[in-house]
């Protein structure tokens, strides 16, 4: 038999019934095995799903046998802090739901392995939670199909997002404005920033948020100097700013950066807090045990995977969600590098 006539996208059960001639009632009824089908259509109809690729959703045999019970969470990433822990509350809030949670790891930005990602866990069945700090999980959220249900955990939106955008997220932006009035506060002329990539959209969260609070203190506004995700990039930063003594005060996109960047003050001679104040983003575990003790803003990941899993269970199982746009409050915790700008080289 000769197919023809579907050229785009992943063949949907009705492709299958117009290229056998059939209902897709009667397509239905073969690829569930019923036995009130003839042999000679039962053939034609393989003979079609075989041609074009058709692959039995889970999650629709799971709308017919009654809802799956499972929720599969897309991430490029499992072991950065803010990452593990919103996988981390997705996972208790599943398993106090009777819920079990999967991991679909996008191991590329690549739109087609993107897509192939997403359609493994679409047939998984029950719902999904796409992790969207990066390129992939961006990708990744804008190709769910239509009628699957999903949550996004992204950036702090640019605008409010429209009720049909199930989202949360932290108030990025909210986070890194209390961070730079508390450096400001301490006497520093301006703060300076190393950046976490942010690819969801031209400037970042806090990005803004810093701005705001330089430019309510008539402060320099310094450009942000791209630091990564980790402790190497945070390195490789510190060193460039370490060279400059105008230099008095660093913001850092997550913790694990400003752990760099203390590493390259303490190379350069330049002690924290007593010539170079640094804060960073997160709380992450470590941070309070550095020496010396970091300055961070505290960012309830674990909550907003909670938040994520109570919004997905909400449409799973056809019940109002608490609020359409969760989001996470921030909180400054301040601790030993940061403090009043002392004397410098070039003082």
């Amino acid at each position: 038999m000769e197919v023809t006539g579907h050229t785009r996208g992943p063949a949907s059960i009705r492709d299958v019934a117009a290229a056998a001639g059939v209902s897709y009632q009667t397509v239905s009824r073969v690829i569930n095995a019923h036995p009130s089908v003839r042999p000679a259509t039962r053939a034609r109809v393989l003979a079609a799903v075989e041609e074009l690729g058709f692959r039995r959703s889970a999650t629709a045999l799971a709308l017919a046998r009654g809802r799956s019970r499972t929720v599969t969470v897309l991430t490029a990433d499992t072991t950065h802090y803010g990452y593990a822990s919103i996988l981390r509350g997705v996972e208790e809030a599943a398993r106090a739901a009777a819920y079990s949670v999967g991991v679909g790891v996008l191991e590329s930005a690549d739109e087609a392995a993107v897509a192939a990602e997403v359609r493994r866990a679409a047939d998984v069945g029950g719902g999904l939670v796409v992790i969207a700090y990066d390129p992939a999980g961006v990708r990744a959220l804008e190709a769910v199909p239509a009628g699957l249900p999903v949550v996004g955990v992204v950036e702090t939106p640019a605008s409010p997002p429209a009720d049909d955008r199930p989202w949360v997220w932290t108030d990025d932006r909210e986070a890194a404005y209390r961070a730079t009035r508390h450096l400001l506060s301490l006497g520093h002329e301006t703060v300076h920033y190393v950046a976490i990539p942010s690819d969801t959209r031209p400037a970042s969260a806090r990005i803004a948020g810093r701005r705001q609070a330089l430019t309510e203190a008539d402060a320099p506004q310094p450009p942000p100097v791209q630091g990564g995700w980790g402790p190497a990039g945070g390195y490789a930063a510190g060193l460039k700013l370490a060279g400059d003594p105008s230099v008095t005060a660093i913001l850092c996109g997550n913790d694990d950066l400003a752990l760099g960047v203390l590493r390259a003050l303490h190379e350069a001679g330049r002690p924290v807090p007593g010539e170079v104040s640094v804060a960073g983003f997160d709380d992450a575990p470590h941070s309070a045990y550095l020496t010396p003790s970091l300055t961070t803003v505290r960012l309830d990941f674990t909550g907003l995977g909670r938040a994520a899993f109570a919004l997905l269970h909400g449409a799973l199982e056809e019940s109002a969600p608490i609020t359409p746009h969760p989001v996470s409050a921030p909180e400054l915790v301040v601790r030993e590098s940061s403090g009043r700008p002392g004397p410098t080289d070039g003082g």
